[in-house]
């Protein structure tokens, strides 16, 4: 099912939540919102869900218009960060919870309830509390729930937030191949950029209330619409004044035309990489990263002369001969 996100506003007393949004989101996409905490992509989902009104604008589910449908009626699978658990409920019975409301057969809760929970790898854990379960496993047992109802669209907010890293990283990784095996449209908040970026179609940035790009995360990464794009998909550090990733910048030992020259700082590793800090003669202070092989072989250290270039910088267009 697509979505069609049409002039959206929404003001909550004088703060403007949304301003004038469009969004598309195609058919059987797994589509990120991303942006900073305050910046309007939690406000759009629940909107999409039916949990919020719009001040203004439209939303289509399927090319049916569901701006002042309730939420019951949009078919909507919902994922909170914290879980939402029924904690005094078995995972089987938080998993038949909506089909149970909806008055489904026995027979085909059953059944349903033991396909979602194999799906999500918790069929031995189906008699077991939430409480009795690691914060992983219940969030893959609030997917199961959201996705027993068999929605149209399925939308999650912040659902990895909770976690520690390594935890987070494995279940995006599952999120990713799961919906390769549901085709479900799939909607996502995070402020995660690595998140966002492993695991989306397609990548909606949104800063202010307002949406600054959309794209696919190739797009977003090596063709950002402005700065706060840029700086927010990311490292970046500033060579000559421009915005560019660290990974672009080429520290050498001998001067080339066009190189700047400056001085290392620091040179830090962090795991397979290292990151130069360098003080250039004109005083900005610029990352540069790299292989451990290549800062080996370069003898870098606190004090090297050094020259930086990069590909990315804009060239210089000479001005206009006069007259």
């Amino acid at each position: 099912m697509s979505i069609e996100v049409k002039g959206i506003n929404k003001r909550f007393g004088d703060f403007v939540a949304l301003d004038n949004v469009d969004v598309s989101i195609p058919t059987g996409r797994l589509t990120a919102l991303l942006g900073p905490s305050g910046g309007g992509k939690s406000t759009l989902l629940r909107i999409i869900a039916g949990l919020e009104t719009t001040d203004s604008g439209s939303i289509a589910i399927g090319g049916v218009e569901a701006t002042r449908l309730p939420a019951q009626k949009r078919n909507v699978g919902f994922v909170f960060q914290h879980y939402a658990a029924f904690k005094h409920m078995s995972v089987a019975k938080n998993v038949a919870f909506g089909l149970e409301i909806r008055k489904r057969p026995k027979d085909e809760i059953r059944a349903r309830v033991d396909e979602m929970l194999d799906l999500v790898h918790l069929r031995q854990f189906a008699h077991r509390l939430p409480s009795q379960l690691s914060g992983g496993q219940r969030q893959r047992m609030a997917l199961a729930r959201a996705l027993a109802i068999e929605p149209n669209v399925l939308l999650l907010d912040e659902p990895f937030g909770a976690l520690d890293a390594k935890v987070r990283k494995e279940l995006r990784d599952w999120l990713r191949r799961l919906h390769d095996e549901v085709h479900v449209t799939t909607v996502f908040v995070t402020h995660d950029q690595e998140e966002a970026l492993e695991v989306a179609d397609e990548i909606v940035v949104i800063n202010e209330g307002r949406v600054e790009q959309i794209g696919s995360p190739d797009e977003l990464y090596d063709t950002p619409a402005n700065d706060f794009v840029m700086s927010f998909l990311g490292p970046t550090t500033r060579l000559d004044g421009q915005l560019v990733r660290p990974h672009d910048v080429e520290v050498t030992t001998a001067h080339s035309p066009g190189s700047i020259p400056g001085t290392v700082r620091r040179a830090l590793r962090v795991g397979f990489e290292v990151r130069v800090t360098v003080l250039t003669d004109g005083g900005e202070s610029v990352v540069a990263t790299m292989t451990r092989a290549t800062a080996r072989g370069l003898d870098l250290g606190e004090g090297s002369r050094v020259w930086l270039r990069s590909d990315c910088l804009a060239p210089d267009v000479p001005e206009p001969l006069a007259g």
